[in-house]
């Protein structure tokens, strides 16, 4: 499988430019997936140094990603042009909504 994970909130706390306390639950999981065979990708806002920092924090976690804020290049080959989301089988990310998981939501 693809597995999208966020970085803010997800990852670590969020803490926005900076880089909050680790969210050792979520990293092991992320983790144990990869060495499952699953790919990962970094899905995150974070640009620039804010986004090689967190590559950086991550590595210092044993966090690796076949892919940052991008696509898979298999993915890329399937497609003649892209969107800015990326695709992905599971989203691990602190502001997801599961529509699956919770059928008695009820807005107002």
């Amino acid at each position: 499988m693809i597995i999208s994970c966020d970085f803010d909130g997800t990852l670590c706390e969020h803490r926005f430019p900076n880089i909050g306390s680790p969210n050792m639950e979520v990293i092991n999981f992320v983790k144990k997936l990869r060495s499952q065979g699953h790919q990962i990708i970094l899905w995150t806002c974070r640009d620039g140094i804010y986004l090689k920092e967190a590559v950086r924090w991550c590595k210092g976690y044993g966090l690796y990603f076949d892919a940052v804020n991008d696509n898979l290049p298999a993915i890329k080959q399937n497609f003649t042009e892209l969107s800015n989301k990326v695709y992905a089988d599971i989203y691990i990310d602190d502001r997801n909504y599961c529509f699956k998981c919770d059928k008695g939501m009820k807005i107002k």
